[in-house]
């Protein structure tokens, strides 16, 4: 699909990277070139957004999960809940995608006649 600001604007929010005000698109997870580059290689905006997420899925890392300070306690997302959460939104796009990219073509073979 080809790209453009509204398309490239949807799909950062279906990916939850705001740009922070005052902030570019360097302080975020994906460029702009990046994302005009999923677009590309999309049939349409969900399928993006599912490769999207599975590639924020790929750049997770481990966190202190817990630490306590005084009588203070903090605990923090898992690895394994961040990574679940992404998961399933790579594969909620992905149905979408599914669903919005159309009918399902048939092949239809001609009867035989006599």
């Amino acid at each position: 699909m080809t790209p453009t600001k509204e398309l490239r604007n949807k799909l950062r929010k279906l990916l939850n990277e705001k740009v922070p005000s005052g902030g570019s698109e360097a302080d975020t997870n994906f460029s702009d070139v990046e994302l005009d580059g999923l677009l590309q290689e999309s049939s349409n905006v969900y399928t993006a957004a599912s490769k999207g997420w599975a590639e924020k899925a790929a750049l997770l890392q481990g966190d202190i999960e817990k630490y306590s300070t005084g009588d203070e306690q903090y605990t923090l997302t898992s690895l394994k809940d961040k990574m679940t959460h992404a998961m399933a939104m790579a594969n909620h796009y992905q149905e979408m995608g599914k669903e919005s990219s159309g009918g399902v073509l048939f092949k239809i073979k001609p009867p035989e006649v006599l």
